[in-house]
């Protein structure tokens, strides 16, 4: 059995906002890449949160991977605290719902409402030692909330062989340089 943990930089830390923006299409196709990779080489579960960004697009993009290995994996959010992401707005509220509602299964951590810090760090912990590797889309030169679980990560791989992927702002970047070649070379 082999769990991957994903999780990346937030939507808003992207400057993302619609599902139009063409950065999303680069990213999404990283992690479809990364994810695919990870899946034909035994990855049975893909266990995500549910922030806006990589957390909720890594679950658009393993619902879709899903058609393509219908038996080959499954997908949980995990999130951190009971009622997580019941302070956002509405529409974010509701695309944490529709985030929930495609996974095959979700839960929280801890079965208490927020009430400190210390959630955060024991929903770290829970995804270090129920997963065997991690896959950030993060750039440690480009910090963003992501740096919490990147050393978090870094933290547990002194004592632990726990593998770590990066997808870097090089790595999209040649990504969206391929892309742009393929869309010349059909014109």
């Amino acid at each position: 059995m082999s769990r991957v943990w994903v999780s990346g930089y937030r939507s808003y830390e992207l400057g993302i906002f619609q599902n139009d923006d063409p950065k999303l299409k680069i990213i999404k196709q990283a992690l479809s890449d990364q994810l695919s990779q990870l899946i034909e080489s035994g990855c049975d579960w893909i266990i995500t949160g549910g922030q806006l960004g990589i957390e909720q697009w890594t679950v658009d993009v393993a619902k879709e991977l899903q058609q393509k290995y219908p038996h080959e994996f499954q997908l949980a959010v995990m999130l951190p605290f009971k009622k997580f992401g019941s302070n956002w707005n509405e529409d974010n509220q509701a695309k944490l719902n529709q985030t929930i509602t495609k996974s095959d299964f979700s839960d929280s951590v801890s079965n208490h409402l927020y009430d400190s810090p210390k959630q955060l760090k024991n929903y770290q912990r829970f995804m270090l030692t129920h997963t065997d590797q991690a896959l950030l889309v993060y750039d440690p030169e480009n910090e963003g909330k992501t740096k919490y679980d990147y050393q978090a990560i870094q933290q547990f791989q002194q004592s632990h062989a726990y593998p770590l992927q990066l997808i870097d702002f090089d790595q999209l970047q040649d990504i969206a340089d391929d892309y742009e070649r393929n869309l010349n070379d059909d014109f």
